[in-house]
């Protein structure tokens, strides 16, 4: 039960992140490379959070 609950919660996690890397590309005065830093950092931070939920079980 705590893998399928970790699991949802990095899902809804990961969701809210994308949507909002995505809605900065939605407006018309932003271009690909003013949003190219915020879709590296929302890599960085899904990896680590993945990294840390499933992983790092010591």
């Amino acid at each position: 039960m705590q893998k399928f609950t970790t699991f949802l919660g990095s899902l809804f996690a990961i969701a809210f992140l994308v949507g909002l890397a995505f809605t900065l590309t939605r407006s018309s005065m932003i271009g690909f490379f003013d949003v190219l830093p915020v879709y590296i950092l929302m890599g960085i931070a899904i990896f680590m959070m993945i990294y840390e939920a499933f992983f790092d079980k010591k």
